[in-house]
Parts: C-alpha cells; structure tokens; sequence
C-alpha cells in the first residue's frame, strides 16, 4: 500500500514516474494527487464541434461517425481519414501510414480525441491526434478498468502525457492508497462540515456527482488558504517575541520642529496612520508595517516622520530604494521637506537637526567615503540608497528603522542583509504604491500590519484619462501634440512614455509574437525624442530618459526636469515610481497596450501633483472589444487604484503578486484564487488564530505540524517572508 509521501515510481513504475517528473516535477504520490482536473466531461454527452476554433488545442468527447483510408496516388503511403460526430457536426482526424488504426476506430465507438484544431480543404480536422477510447458499456470490467464514472477529469495535460494517461495514472494511486493522516482538525472539518483528505482526494478525481467534486475542491482549497494563514499568523506571533528598542515619541526634538515647519496640513487618513505607526514604533518589539496608497497619497511624509521619530530616539533609519533615480528623488524630496532639518553638523545648524545622506553603486570614491563615514558615525540620522545600502562597506551606529520602498522590488535576502547590520532587531516599514485588495494584502502580507491610505492630499487636482486608437482616428495623435503644446505655453510640463529604449531592443520578443507587432512598429525613446523635437514640438525643449543613460546623465536630466529647464520628458518607465514634478499636467503613453493596469496607473499618478488637472493620452492600436482595449477603458474608466488593482488581479492571476517562488511546478496554491476566495481565506485565518492560540507550537497536531513544516522550510514560501 501507499502513503502520500510514497515515490510514484513505486506504484506506477520508472518510466511512467519519470515522464511525470520530467514533465510536472511530481515525485510522490501526494504531488500527483494534488493535480487537480481543471474540469469534467459527462460520459454520453458529446462534446460542441461547432464551437471549435482553428488554432484551438483541445479534448473532445464524440463519437466515431466513418473511417476509410485510401492510398496516396503520387507516393507511397496511405491516409486514414475518421470523421468523429457530436450528433449535429462533423470533425476529421487524419493519420498517415496508420491503416492498422481502423480496425480499433469502429462505427459508433465514443472516445476521447485530444490535438490541435486545423483546417484542410475548408474542413476543420485534428492530425495525428492522440485518442483514448472509452469501453462499451456492456462491457463491465473493461469499463471499470478504463472509465469508472460518469464524469471524466480533464486535467492540465502536455503532449507526452494527455488527460486521460494522467487520470490511468492517478486512479493507480488512489487505488494503492493507504488509509491516509488528516492534517486539518477535526474540530474544524466538523465546524465547515468538510469531508475527510482521503475523502476530497477520491471525490475531486473520481465524482459521483458535480457537487461532491465541488465540495472536494472547496475542502482542497481550505487546506491551502488554512496553511498559509497559519504560516503567516504563527510568523507574526513570532515577530512579537523579538526584543527592540522602543523609540516614543519624543516632544520637542526634531519630529516635533518638522511638524511645525510643513506647509500643509496632513490629511485625515495620514494622521491616523502616523498614530499607529508612533504606537508600533514605542513597543519593544520590532514594527512590521506595510503602509500602501494611491499615487500621491502622502506616503513619503508619514515615512519620514518615523524616521524621525527614531532620529529623535538616538537611531538612524536607512531607506532601500529600488533605483537610483528613485533614491535620488527621495533624496531631494526628503531634505526639500526637512529644509533646515537636514544640516546637521554644520555650521549654524540647530542642534536638533540631523544629516540626510545617499548611498548608491554609481557614486564617486570620495562622496562615498564621506556617506560612509557619515552612516558609520550616526551623524546621518537618515541614510537612502540602493542595493548598494547591503554591501559589506556600509555600517550604521544604531540601525533603529528600515523603510523599503516599492517591497515588491527587493527579495527575501536583501531585506535580512540590511536587518543584519542592525545590533538589535530594527524596526520595519514597507511601502507600496501599488494598492492591494484587502484580502490580497492580507494573504501576501499576512504577517504585516498594514495601513492604507486613500485620500488624496487637499489641493491635488483630478486627472482624466482617454484612449486614443490611431487606427481608428490617426489625426487624434497629431491633437495629442498638440494638448502637450498647449500645456508648455501655460507654463506647464509633460511626460511621453514609450515601452523600450530603441527600436532593435529584441527583450520583448515574446510580447511581440503574441500581440503580432514587431520592433521597428514600436516607439522607442531614441527614435521619438528627436523625432518630436524636430517635428511636432519643435521649439519644445525635449529630453530623453531611460535606464541605459549613465546615473550622472539619469540623474542630471531628472534635476533638469524638475527645475523646469526641460518641457517634455521622453522615457521609458523608469518614471513609474517615485518622480514627483508638481507642474507636469500631460501624459502621452504611447503603445499603451504593452503596460498592465497597474502600471499605467502608477505612470498616471505622475501628473497632476500639483493643482491645475492632470491630462492622461493612452495611444493605442487594440481593437474594441479585446482584452487589451478593455483593460485601457477600465484605466481611462476609474482613478481608484484599488479597484483597478483588482481588474489587473484577474487578469494577471495571483502569480505576479505572490512572486515568482509560487509560479513553478511545486507552488503550494494550486486551486487557491485570493480574489474568488476572499471569504475563505478570512474563515481560514480565523480558524488558524483559533489554533495557535490554544496551540502555539501545534504539539497536540502532529499532522498538522508535519504540513505546516514542508510548507514552512520550502523555497516557494519565501514570497511570505517579509522580515
């Protein structure tokens, strides 16, 4: 007999285990298990041929209608021909030099026919399609043996193994299985009235009916959201029991005098935000935040204040950057707000003030000594940089708080190399412009507290969208030109987007292929910059941008722009994140279709920061009614970032939000959707807290603890781990 954890080659034997392997990575038992059929075809119900789409990989089910082979006139050879029918239309299966074929093909024999839809001669047909055909029902053994139930599994499949050698293969092991161990709790099977592991296993590959095989996958995919949020809830107890130093606010430092010196008032929302961060920030244990919000939304100031607030305790704090150019702009943006604040050490300086330094690869020997020595000494209370931050070189006196910002830009061990330079553990924020559905957040970042902000600050004017297909009304391209010099002689600024550098850059390949575009169709920045200097906005002072410039250029060109020495500012997205020039009212985001719905959100909220309305131009060549065309409308249709996050959420699939660690073969989330299954996941956290509590180290659960370890030491859950 067999357990989940028996290799698969012990029951179905090498060839078969390793084709599995090879294919799936699957090596036990449990791993096949867990391959769940995407859907079920009823025995005696055949499948639309009508509905077949040339191009189309499929799996059928129809009945065998004619066979006949004839031999090739010119060549030696034969063909055989199999029309199979759906009782109303007609599909061909050809074969070449199989004759053999026909004698097993017979008159009225159901089957499964699986290949790519073609067309030959007007007529749709299948080439050398693979086939498993199913016993005639008289015939009770071989029906047993072949296709026990009604409903057959059709499962994600590949050339070498189709559905149906899949599902030989998982009723060998469910028929070998031994009487398995539940990992989930009685008490909680009994609360949802869920069936057993072995139950759901046997019910989700083997239904009696859809509803058993419905009730099997929500049970299957409880397991999933309950082992998750128990990971994520048992990480963050554990984050309690680390020691920190408290760092409260103190009156009358420079947390204090900055507050007094901001020329706004801060919004309702950053207020109550700023207050939770102070109450984490005083406990002696590590704060572990993430703090997201619109575009604009003020989340560098509440930021800044914690950093101060841990400058006033005696700390420094470091904030990780994704680019250069974005730790630039935090650069000039935090010591811009700070004013004074920021000369610490020098002379003439209050005594309160504290320096603001920046750490980055590109920099000269020299400003690098200096910003070392300034981090090392503790004189800089406020050290920004890059990846650059993690290098063995740069040490801190007292490492008090961490801000990452963009989270979703930097990996596990980057954030442990930056927590290692602090002696005691420090303090955590994370922060985000790209708005997470609550259940989203709460999944990816479960062991986070998080904050959201989202109102936008008083003052900050609105920004309207359109979308603009060239191929339907070309002169609107000319109009959008023209908007952009209309705005330059207000005195205003603005951005022209484009998808790559050059024209000859081939990393887009892939993308090409599918949407049917090629390189020289697309805009670059190199061939539009000087192009709409010598053409359109001639008389325009235009400048490029992209991450192929040196950092001394990047960063000098980005000055420039916000100087208002440059109009209109051709780049790439490198302006996605963290560019903040108040007098830019007009966006041109050419080939739109090439950015998801998140990131032309993100390029959006680069306009209008300051108080006279934002314009945004989606150029685009998608047809009405397609998916691209529909995720720009849904753009130009809604400025809530969160609603749109949901939108990009279902058509991206959660694999780009929970990293790149749960889009391979052994992702522990197979039927897991965290948009579908919102109300689980919060059932299942609930559940988790409840166990946990009267549990800690799930002693009294020893299945469950066996799971929740291979969950826990597996490199697919390092997307989890945010600390």
């Amino acid at each position: 007999m067999a357990t989940l954890d028996s290799k698969l080659s012990s029951v179905l034997g090498d060839r078969t285990a390793k084709a599995l392997d090879t294919t799936f990575g699957y090596r036990t038992v449990g791993e096949l298990l867990h391959h769940y059929p995407r859907r079920y075809l009823v025995r005696g119900e055949l499948s639309d041929i009508a509905a077949l789409n040339e191009g189309d990989e499929v799996t059928i089910l129809a009945e065998v209608f004619s066979a006949s082979t004839r031999r090739f006139a010119a060549r030696k050879g034969n063909m055989l021909e199999v029309v199979v029918t759906d009782g109303t239309s007609k599909l061909s299966l050809t074969f070449f030099n199989q004759a053999w074929r026909e004698k097993e093909l017979k008159v009225g024999q159901q089957g499964l026919f699986a290949g790519k839809v073609g067309v030959f001669n007007g007529k749709r047909q299948l080439a050398h399609p693979d086939y498993e055909l199913i016993p005639d029902g008289n015939d009770v053994d071989a029906a047993v043996e072949g296709f026990a139930g009604k409903y057959l599994p059709m499962y994600p499949a590949s050339a070498k193994l189709p559905s149906w050698k899949i599902s030989q293969c998982i009723e060998l092991c469910i028929g070998a299985l031994d009487e398995i161990s539940d990992p989930i709790p009685q008490i909680i099977l009994d609360k949802h009235k869920y069936p057993s592991l072995q139950q759901a296993l046997v019910q989700i590959h083997q239904p009696v009916d859809l509803e058993s095989a419905e009730r099997a996958r929500e049970r299957l995919t409880f397991d999933e959201a309950f082992i998750l949020q128990l990971l994520l809830v048992s990480r963050k107890e554990k984050m309690k029991s680390l020691d920190a130093i408290s760092r409260v606010k103190r009156e009358g430092g420079i947390l204090t005098a900055f507050d007094q010196s901001l020329p706004f008032e801060l919004t309702a929302g950053q207020i109550a935000v700023a207050s939770e961060i102070e109450n984490d920030l005083a406990q002696s244990h590590p704060m572990h935040r993430l703090l997201q919000g619109e575009v604009g939304s003020g989340k560098t100031v509440i930021a800044l204040r914690a950093m101060l607030a841990v400058v006033d305790s005696g700390g420094q704090a470091a904030l990780l950057a994704p680019t250069e150019v974005l730790a630039a702009q935090h650069l000039r943006t935090i010591e811009k707000l700070m004013g004074e604040l920021a000369h610490g050490g020098m002379i003439g300086a209050s005594e309160i003030a504290t320096r603001v330094t920046l750490i980055t690869g590109s920099q000269s020997a020299s400003d690098r000594k200096d910003a070392l020595a300034l981090a090392a000494s503790g004189a800089a209370g406020i050290v920004i940089g890059t990846h650059a931050l993690l290098s063995a070189s740069v040490e801190f006196k007292d490492l008090g708080l961490i801000v990452v910002d963009e989270q979703h830009r930097f990996g596990v061990e980057q954030r442990d190399a930056l927590k290692g330079k602090a002696k005691i553990p420090p303090h955590l924020l994370v922060m985000t412009a790209t708005p997470i559905p609550r259940t989203v957040a709460m999944t990816v970042f479960g062991d986070l507290d998080i904050s959201t902000l989202r109102e936008l600050p008083l003052g900050r004017a609105p920004i309207t969208t359109h979308v603009v297909n060239t191929l339907e009304k070309p002169a609107f391209l000319e109009r959008a030109w023209e908007r952009i010099c209309e705005e330059v002689s207000q005195g205003h600024q603005a951005y022209v987007v484009a998808s790559r550098i050059s024209a000859d850059v081939t990393e887009d390949a892939d993308i090409d292929f599918l949407l049917g575009t090629t390189s020289l169709e697309l805009a670059s920045v190199d061939e539009l910059a000087p192009k709409l200097a010598t053409g359109p906005l001639k008389g325009v002072r235009v400048a490029p941008l992209h991450g192929r410039l040196s950092s001394e250029l990047k960063d000098a060109t980005m000055s420039a722009f916000a100087a208002h020495e440059i109009d209109v500012l051709v780049s790439t997205t490198v302006i996605e994140v963290g560019v903040d020039v108040p007098n830019a009212t007009v966006m041109v985001i050419m080939d739109a279709e090439r950015f998801g719905v998140s990131q032309l959100h993100q390029l959006r909220g680069r306009v209008g920061r300051g108080t006279s309305p934002g314009l945004c131009i989606l150029i685009t060549t998608a047809i009405a009614e397609t998916p691209a065309r529909i995720r720009l409308e849904a753009v130009a249709g809604s400025t809530d970032g969160f609603e749109l996050s949901r939108i990009d959420l279902e058509q991206r699939r959660e694999g780009d939000v929970l990293g790149s660690a749960q889009s391979g073969s052994r992702s522990h989330l197979r039927l897991l959707r965290v948009l579908r299954d919102e109300d689980l996941i919060l059932t299942a956290r609930a559940d988790a807290q409840e166990i946990l509590a009267s549990d800690p180290d799930l002693s009294s659960h020893k299945q469950l603890a066996k799971e929740f370890a291979k969950v826990e030491d597996d490199e697919a859950s390092d997307f989890i781990d945010k600390g």
